[in-house]
């Protein structure tokens, strides 16, 4: 009984955790600049004062950006992968067996967040467009968002590798 909640509180993580993850890549909130404009790893974004809408743009191309694309969306497939090998290791493994794959991928996926997060802050200004303006802004919820995931991400590779299966 004590293991099934163990799973389940495990697979819930992970679920959390990755769905965290996708909104920290996708939404448009990496940059923020006075509630008019915003930044994410993909667009940059006005907003229009007429229509009230917003108007973006893709990303400048730098290579820190880059850096921090390839970065997110493999640290995004780390940890889907993760989570597709535990459902294949909870449904194929023998009993006593460790989920040493699934915890290594989510691993993976901890420390890509990481450095891509790491990179992004200490190289804001190069990646921003219109860096003369940075001491206005402030970085944007979904920035924080990846931050969050780093030990989220760490600790249940941490965990999942400790787990052993039972029956």
């Amino acid at each position: 009984e004590t293991m099934a909640y163990l799973l389940m509180s495990i697979t819930l993580l992970h679920l959390v955790t990755l769905a965290v993850l996708f909104i920290a890549i996708m939404e448009k909130s990496w940059w923020l600049l006075d509630n008019t404009e915003s930044s994410d790893l993909w667009y940059n974004c006005r907003l229009d004062n007429e229509t009230k809408t917003w108007l973006c743009a893709s990303s400048r191309e730098t290579a820190w950006l880059q850096a921090v694309q390839v970065l997110m969306v493999l640290s995004l497939v780390f940890s889907s992968v993760s989570f597709l090998v535990f459902l294949g290791q909870l449904f194929t493994m023998s009993k006593g067996g460790l989920f040493y794959l699934t915890g290594v991928c989510q691993a993976f996926a901890g420390l890509t967040t990481f450095t891509g997060t790491l990179i992004y802050t200490l190289h804001a200004k190069e990646i921003l467009p219109d860096s003369k303006e940075l001491s206005s802004g402030h970085f944007g919820y979904c920035f924080i968002l990846a931050w969050v995931c780093v030990p989220l991400l760490l600790c249940s590779g941490i965990m999942y590798i400790h787990l052993r299966k039972r029956e």
